[in-house]
């Protein structure tokens, strides 16, 4: 499977902390500001971009505690000038409004449009 393939594959087959994130992502819904669900970058493929601000938002279940392949993802994704935002899957479900505050407040201190 190839790296379009395995993308178009997770965003069907999305976790339920993924669908309410993209829920209050998708659709301009958080300040008017355009998100891509499961967009391949380099050698990676990241849950959710915004290419404006070159914000990276990342829904992490227990398989990333202590992960170094995410330690070195994000390390390349950072000298690509993103930045990364992770929340563990429990905090998007339980935490919903505290979540998109952090990743709202990163976008409007990045100054950039959607």
């Amino acid at each position: 499977m190839n790296q379009a393939q395995f993308a178009k594959h997770l965003r069907q087959n999305m976790t339920d902390a993924e669908k309410l994130l993209w829920f209050h992502l998708r659709a301009y819904r958080l300040n008017g500001k355009r998100f891509r669900r499961q967009q391949p970058l380099g050698p990676y493929i990241v849950d959710f971009v915004h290419f404006g601000s070159r914000v990276i938002v990342e829904a992490d279940g227990g398989q990333h505690n202590n992960s170094e392949s995410d330690q070195i993802r994000d390390a390349w994704l950072r000298s690509q000038g993103f930045t990364v935002l992770r929340f563990w899957n429990h905090e998007i479900l339980k935490q919903i409004d505290v979540v998109l505050s952090v990743i709202y407040d990163e976008l409007e201190g990045r100054g950039i449009g959607s």
